[in-house]
């Protein structure tokens, strides 16, 4: 019996809501950058990106599956997730401060190449020579696109990046534990809302004024940020995640877009080089990993 996933139309809109998650986060990645520019701290743009986020998951959720969502099995695995969480947002935050957007979004695509390797280390998974030369010849291209000692790219943004880039392959980790047993919905509101307290206490020695302009684009960083998350989220229940994640790779057309528009920065040619490198080891690990995930299941059934 085909699976939902198999449905074209839901494939479809999976697709959709991925490309979609994906504008919204390199727009908020862009609004990042102008409130920074603007005078916003990084405390006072993580608070309103996780606190704003709370009342759309909210409403997503009574929407969908209940509010009675909100109930978890696995209190203490949401806390270790939003540790993990937080300390990787304020390392992709500050990345995209750090540097030009189009960087910054080529950085955060070694995320499966640190997942290979998180997945082998701490879950012992299965890693052939196929998925590790991957892993190398990714990291040739992060060679190539920060190019250490030119001085063209920010060595403190590119460790911060990879840094951003490695963290959120072990949020993948976590989740996927956190997964077996809790709900998508839950997972992303346990996140957003354990946030705000911490994030509250740091805002409340960083508030400054601001004028109507950046409080407006602070709350879209959050509502935008938020509205992301929810259509990542709801992607995967719709379609396969080796259909949906290549998606992830169109941010690179609208992190360049929006630098060359907004702050007159293009990438230069090493990214160009780099890019695709990084981006063909990603798509060839999510390949190899589900493909090897369809042999098992056929070998089972």
């Amino acid at each position: 019996m085909a699976s939902e996933a198999d449905n074209p139309e839901r494939v479809l809109s999976g697709i959709g809501l991925r490309l979609f998650a994906i504008l919204c986060l390199a727009s908020m990645a862009a609004l990042i950058k102008l409130v920074e520019a603007r005078g916003a701290n990084l405390i006072e743009t993580i608070f309103f990106r996780q606190t704003c986020a709370v009342p759309l998951v909210l409403v997503f959720m009574a929407a969908g599956p209940g509010l009675g969502a909100v109930r978890t099995l696995r209190p203490w695995s949401h806390v270790t997730r939003t540790v993990v969480g937080l300390t990787g947002m304020f390392a992709n935050f500050g990345a995209i401060t750090l540097l030009p957007l189009a960087e910054a979004q080529t950085l955060a695509f070694t995320a499966p190449i640190f997942a290979t390797i998180l997945g082998a280390l701490i879950l012992r998974e299965p890693t052939g020579w196929h998925r590790w030369g991957a892993v190398l010849i990714g990291f040739a291209g992060v060679i190539v696109v920060a190019r250490p000692g030119s001085g063209d790219i920010p060595l403190a943004g590119a460790l911060v990046g990879l840094a951003a880039a490695f963290l959120v392959a072990m949020i993948s980790i976590l989740l996927r534990q956190i997964g077996r047993t809790e709900g998508a919905y839950t997972t992303v509101f346990w996140f957003s809302a354990l946030s705000v307290p911490p994030l509250g206490i740091a805002y409340f020695w960083h508030i400054q004024s601001h004028d109507p302009v950046t409080w407006a684009m602070l709350v879209g960083i959050g509502l935008i940020g938020g509205a992301g998350q929810l259509a990542l989220t709801a992607a995967l229940r719709m379609a396969p995640v080796s259909v949906v994640v290549p998606m992830d790779y169109s941010g690179l057309i609208w992190a360049t877009i929006y630098g060359y528009l907004l702050f007159g920065m293009w990438p230069n040619d090493a990214t160009w080089i780099g890019a695709p490198v990084i981006i063909g080891s990603g798509l060839y690990i999510v390949w190899r990993e589900q493909r090897l995930k369809r042999r098992h299941l056929t070998r089972s059934a």
